[in-house]
C-alpha cells in the first residue's frame, strides 16, 4: 500500500466528517457541495483500489488476501451508500449518518495497511 495515498484518504475522510457533523448540527441536509465532497473521497478511494490491484498483480500479497480484499472492496462502497442515505434522508439525520461513514473510512484504511504490513513488510 502507498503510505501518502492512504493518508490523503484519511485526511479527506476526517475533514469530510466534521464538516458533515456541522453541518447536522446546523440542521442542513446533503446538498451539492457535499455531494461533490463525497465524490473527491470517491476518487481517493478509487486510486487507493487501483494501486492495491497493481501492486496484488505485481506479486505482493498481504497475509489475509480475502479480508484484505474484502476490506478493498467494501471501502470503496461506504461513500456512493452514504450519499444515497443522505440523499433519501433530507433532515439533519442524513448528514449525520454521512458523518459517522466518513469516521468509518479511516479505520478502515488502517487495518487495510496493517492487513498489508504484516503479509508484506
Amino acid at each position: 500500500m502507498v503510505d501518502w495515498l492512504a493518508i490523503a484518504v484519511n485526511t479527506i475522510s476526517v475533514l469530510l466528517a466534521a464538516w458533515f457533523v456541522f453541518s447536522a448540527f446546523r440542521k442542513q441536509p446533503m446538498n451539492l457541495p457535499h455531494i461533490i465532497g463525497l465524490g473527491v473521497l470517491e476518487v481517493a478511494l478509487v486510486a487507493q483500489l487501483v494501486t492495491a490491484i497493481v501492486l496484488l498483480a505485481g506479486g505482493d500479497r498481504p497475509a489475509e488476501l480475502a479480508v484484505f480484499i474484502s476490506y478493498l472492496v467494501s471501502i470503496v462502497l461506504i461513500p456512493p451508500a452514504a450519499a444515497l442515505w443522505g440523499l433519501i434522508e433530507r433532515g439533519k439525520w442524513g448528514t449525520g449518518v454521512i458523518a459517522a461513514a466518513c469516521l468509518v473510512i479511516p479505520a478502515m484504511m488502517v487495518r487495510l495497511q496493517d492487513l498489508w504490513a504484516v503479509g508484506v513488510g
